[in-house]
């Protein structure tokens, strides 16, 4: 169990958390949710040291041990991938460290018999002589294979060092567990299984993530950080936000009615105050209003950006073919023999274990490489729009205000009202349109990206993992969107949901070639 007890905590004038106290207990698993900024980081910092708040204390319960998924890819990279799964339990690695040094020694001395002898006592009691086997089987099941469990971390890529990392946080069976986006750069048969784990798992669970299916199939609870609060609710995600929007229509609906009484007795009192007969009535009236209270409704901090996406002109019947395309990067084969064709009304979700083939194949159909064999072809009448997963080459000019980023992607023809009009319903009104695009955060840069991809007016548009940096508002905004459009989508995304609601075909990228693997993945 963890508590949190009168927990404050502001950034100068702007105030994160203002006396949160909350309880989390075991065999219950809390989806932490909130707006990009509303602090949902920063309280997973609070519960693990990581990070002081202001004022208040957390407290765990004695003799428990808490696991948190380290965020720093680089932070184990002199380690093997087995070393640095075994440290996410502290004691047990530093016990293991120290039986090894003693072992390793070529004057073992009395003194070094009796420690080895409490060592082996005290690792056989946290299931040490286990560590090696649980640590592979967690790392075969997130995808990691047995061939490269003796490797340092530094020669692995980012996807995979993710999936160690999330081993790391769920070895030993800690007794509190926090994770900050654990399905991140996992595949869609890791976020499964995933899942069925925490499923199972009979301790404390915090996650932060904006995957909505995920926290629908894992969360007992929702712990909802608005208006500087949080708040717990029973249930998975859905119905949270059923019962929270019903919350909000009854406060929305009472407030109108004490509006509207309070209209009507300020009516009577000022028709018959200064009425001889009617003066005891307008008296009475005055204690009523006196008594009548009208809750100001705070400002939440969930705003959904407005996302729709409108093509110039329709599709014709031929979008798009490949043949025999094939790629290599650094010698290593991204795909072989790519051959297949895309059809008119198709909405593609690329799937597949390697993230860099996906990626690499959507630079090669946006123009951006070239194929080391084969080719590709577009419609006549096609224009394509692309979102690149890494977006910096788009944010070079630092010096550029957002108003000026997006003129250069608008019609020459449209004045500055059009474009803060458009920045407007994508949230950033008033000041937000004149920041500086240096000063951006990720989930920023994304919505300026997608402003950028309406603006084109492209019937085929390219998504690299969209929903990436961006908040539940803006993620179900963007499912809108593309729901509704009526065009060509290609995407890449680890969103069940986002696949499920959107696709209406699976393509399963191997180095192989590809698979067409439709009822699978939209069956679930």
């Amino acid at each position: 169990m963890i508590t949190a007890a009168n927990i404050a905590l502001s950034y100068g004038k702007r105030v994160l958390f203002n006396d949160v106290n909350i309880k989390f207990t075991p065999g219950n698993c809390y989806g932490l949710i909130g707006a990009n900024g509303a602090g949902k980081s920063t309280f997973l910092k609070i519960l693990s040291g990581q990070l002081d708040p202001d004022r208040g204390t957390i407290t765990i319960g004695p003799r428990q041990r808490l696991a948190v998924l380290n965020q720093d890819q680089f932070a184990f990279d002199e380690y093997t991938v087995l070393e640095t799964v075994i440290m996410g339990h502290k004691e047990l690695y530093e016990v293991m460290v120290e039986r090894d040094a003693i072992y390793a020694k070529t004057n073992f001395t009395e003194e070094d018999g009796i420690r080895s002898g409490e060592l082996e006592a005290r690792f056989g009691e946290i299931n040490g002589y286990e560590a090696e086997t649980e640590a592979a089987v967690l790392l075969n099941n997130l995808g990691i294979p047995e061939e490269i469990c003796y490797e340092t971390m530094k020669n692995l890529e980012g996807s995979n060092k993710v999936r160690v990392l999330l081993a790391q946080a769920l070895f030993g069976n800690p007794d509190i567990l926090l994770l900050d986006e654990p399905t991140n750069q996992l595949d869609l048969k890791s976020i499964k299984w995933l899942e069925d784990f925490l499923s199972r798992f009979n301790n404390t669970v915090i996650i932060v993530s904006h995957d909505r299916h995920f926290l629908n199939q894992v969360c007992t609870h929702m712990a909802d950080i608005d208006y500087g609060k949080i708040q717990v609710y029973v249930g998975n995600y859905d119905f949270w936000y059923q019962a929270s929007q019903l919350n909000l229509r009854q406060k929305e609906t009472e407030n109108k009615k004490a509006t509207a009484k309070a209209e009507e007795l300020k009516e009577f009192i000022q028709r018959f105050s200064a009425n001889a007969s009617k003066s005891k009535q307008a008296t009475s009236r005055k204690k009523q209003l006196e008594k009548l209270t009208i809750e100001e409704m705070p400002h939440s901090s969930r705003k959904y950006p407005h996302i729709a996406f409108k093509p110039d002109r329709p599709c014709g019947n031929i979008i798009l073919e490949l043949k025999g395309l094939s790629k290599e990067i650094e010698g290593v084969s991204m795909f072989e023999n790519l051959t297949f064709t895309i059809n008119k009304g198709e909405k593609i979700a690329f799937a597949g274990y390697n993230s860099l083939a996906k990626t690499t194949l959507f630079q090669i159909l946006a123009g951006e490489l070239e194929p080391d064999k084969g080719s590709f072809n577009w419609g006549v009448t096609i224009s394509r729009s692309y979102f690149p997963k890494e977006n910096n080459d788009y944010f070079n000019n630092g010096d550029l205000d957002l108003i000026g980023w997006l003129r250069q992607y608008a019609p020459s023809n449209e004045s500055e009202n059009f474009i803060r009009g458009f920045l407007g319903k994508m949230l950033f009104s008033g000041e937000e349109a004149t920041k500086k695009t240096s000063f951006l955060s990720g989930g920023e840069r994304v919505r300026c990206m997608l402003s950028k991809m309406m603006l084109s007016g492209a019937n085929v548009l390219i998504f690299d993992e969209p929903t990436n940096h961006l908040d539940l508002e803006s993620i179900t905004a963007l499912n809108n969107g593309l729901i509704n459009f009526p065009e060509v989508v290609l995407f890449a995304s680890h969103d069940y949901q986002f696949v499920s609601t959107v696709a209406n075909r699976v393509v399963e990228i191997r180095p192989e070639g590809i698979i067409d693997v439709t009822d699978d993945y939209l069956a679930g």
